[in-house]
């Protein structure tokens, strides 16, 4: 198998022995579809995880003592947020009604005229762009929106805004509420800045990097036809093929997931690649077996995870919601650091900034989804309540990515995260 980063050529003119091309291409295609599972996710996070245990790490420590103490205080955070427990996924949806103000319900009187299936299709539009959209802001940019009156940071701010471009028909050829691959063609950074009120008081992180990925959207949605429709291509069209893959009215997590890295896996810049194929959110550490290879694919899984809603609204259910894994960002990755269950073993690993790509940022993220499932594990245990009651995708919601967020307001000013990241915002 050859690999190869995004900026070095594919191969394209160079001699082949034909007599091994099936073969290989067998063993690319497989080795492609393994490194974009959850199963590999776990696989070599687990690898990552079993060295900092073994104590052969350079960067952390693991103390699995407390993960008592850190499922208390997501137990108690929950408690708080939903009393009931009656916990709603962890998805793109929640954002979009920050500050209690209820915009779904703003939404659903715009799409009133539509049929179920076409509403479905627009919701689509809507998350697919707003995701793609919410990589980490920083702790200065905020969102003014003027109808409420209400600043909004970080990812409600994100969401809110491109709720509000949306609804006003931006990323749409016809004005209307959709996303195209036409309009998303001659979507101008400025009017991407413009949308974020983005200036030098109000910088946002990563406004190119945001923009680049809406280019690479277009791009992909003309490319992929038999998942985004050839007419007029549209994220929402993938409804289309997900009702297609359904079977007795059931549909598998990980086909959503499937559906969303073999359409969208081009849009992200400077990845590594097989065989000419973009794996997406996956990267290099030295200390993993065979290629060396750790996939995350963080913004593609809370994609997924926000996708399920509207289909759920179909009648289609979700099946396999365990199957997918937490999501190794900095809310959740913070929360292990700050209550102990992680700890640096030096201090410039908490005082200089990262790169995405570097072995410290890999292994935090590697074992920020074995954690995640440890920390689950132990939630469920306390409560009570088994897989199905409160899968992961509502853990992470009630949950840890909100306890996350609460204990790092409680230690540092302006809520950032305990390890900072250069990011260019489209991981993070």
């Amino acid at each position: 198998m050859e690999i190869r980063t995004a900026e070095e050529d594919t191969g394209v003119g160079r001699s082949v022995d034909l007599s091994k091309v099936s073969v290989a291409q067998r063993t690319q295609r497989e080795k492609i579809a393994y490194l974009r599972s959850p199963v590999a996710i776990r696989e070599r996070c687990g690898q990552l995880f079993t060295l900092v245990n073994e104590g052969k790490s350079e960067y952390f420590t693991c103390d699995l003592t407390q993960l008592g103490r850190v499922a208390d205080y997501v137990i108690a955070v929950m408690r708080g947020e939903y009393p009931s427990l009656q916990i709603p996924f962890h998805s793109r949806w929640r954002h979009f009604e920050a500050g209690g103000v209820p915009r779904l319900a703003r939404l659903d009187s715009l799409l009133a005229g539509l049929t179920p299936i076409e509403k479905a299709i627009a919701k689509f539009d809507l998350a697919i762009v707003s995701v793609l959209l919410d990589a980490g802001a920083g702790d200065r940019w905020f969102y003014y929106e003027r109808s409420t009156e209400l600043k909004l940071g970080r990812s409600e701010g994100l969401a809110v805004a491109s709720f509000q471009m949306f609804c006003q028909g931006m990323f749409a050829s016809n004005g209307c509420l959709q996303t195209d691959a036409q309009r998303l063609q001659t979507f101008t950074e400025l009017e991407l800045t413009s949308g974020f009120q983005v200036n030098e008081e109000n910088p946002l992180v990563g406004i190119s990097g945001r923009w680049q990925l809406l280019q690479k959207l277009s791009e992909a949605l003309t490319s992929s036809p038999d998942l985004f429709g050839e007419e007029n291509p549209r994220p929402g069209n993938l409804v289309i093929y997900l009702v297609g893959q359904a079977e007795n009215g059931q549909l598998a997590a990980t086909t959503v997931l499937d559906a969303v890295l073999a359409g969208l896996s081009d849009i992200w810049p400077g990845r590594i690649q097989v065989a000419g194929v973009n794996l997406g959110d996956v990267w290099q550490h030295s200390a993993i077996s065979d290629d060396g290879l750790v996939p995350f694919h963080k913004l593609s899984q809370w994609l997924t995870y926000s996708l399920l809603e509207p289909l759920q609204e179909l009648g289609l259910v979700i099946t396999g919601l365990d199957a997918l894994t937490g999501l190794p960002e900095y809310r959740n990755g913070g929360l292990c650091l700050d209550l102990g269950l992680i700890s640096a073993k030096h201090p410039d690993i908490l005082s200089s900034s990262h790169s995405v790509a570097s072995e410290v940022i890999v292994e935090w993220r590697a074992l920020t989804v074995i954690l995640l499932d440890r920390i689950a594990v132990t939630v469920r245990e306390k409560l009570g309540m088994s897989n199905e009651e409160l899968p992961l995708v509502k853990i992470l919601q009630g949950g840890t990515w909100t306890s996350g967020r609460k204990i790092a307001a409680e230690l540092r000013t302006g809520g950032i995260p305990p390890i900072q990241i250069a990011s260019d915002g489209t991981v993070f």
